[in-house]
């Protein structure tokens, strides 16, 4: 992850109000990023993941509709880097991430962002980007960066 304008110095905390916000905030953070890094998303189901990954989507140069791979458990995107998207809500364990080629994506050519990734959290990689989406109010969200798990 390229450290950018210092705003993005690890860690921080970000408050938005809406979910444009939140997509707008996810797209300025995507000039952060770089090919190989990955991202773990935490959160409860609304907390605005998904609309934080069409935000980097958008701001990697990703063509066309972004949306949460719930049923097929990974959704490739091409842009200026290729963008591959995980919910692991419905993964139990190693022999689904073989399955779904999780370890293959992390070859160092991709951005790679996981939600649910508490479900995986022991095959993240070391120096993952943690992202902690909370609800502080009805449109409200707190998203804390922070790089490694605690």
């Amino acid at each position: 992850m390229k450290e950018i304008k210092n705003i993005f110095k690890l860690p921080f905390i970000k408050t938005t109000n809406s979910y444009k916000e939140t997509e707008e905030f996810a797209k300025e953070f995507s000039n952060c990023l770089e090919s190989g890094d990955c991202i773990a998303f935490f959160g409860e189901m609304g907390a605005g993941k998904t609309a934080f990954v069409r935000g980097l989507a958008d701001g990697l140069g990703v063509q066309g509709e972004v949306s949460s791979p719930t049923f097929s458990i990974v959704n490739e995107y091409v842009g200026h880097v290729p963008l591959i998207h995980f919910d692991m809500y419905r993964v139990l364990g190693e022999d689904d991430l073989v399955t779904t080629n999780f370890f293959e994506y992390l070859d160092g050519k991709n951005i790679v962002v996981v939600e649910w990734s508490e479900n995986i959290i022991e095959f993240l990689p070391r120096d993952v980007i943690k992202i902690d989406i909370k609800k502080a109010g009805e449109n409200t969200r707190q998203i804390e960066v922070c790089r490694g798990l605690e």
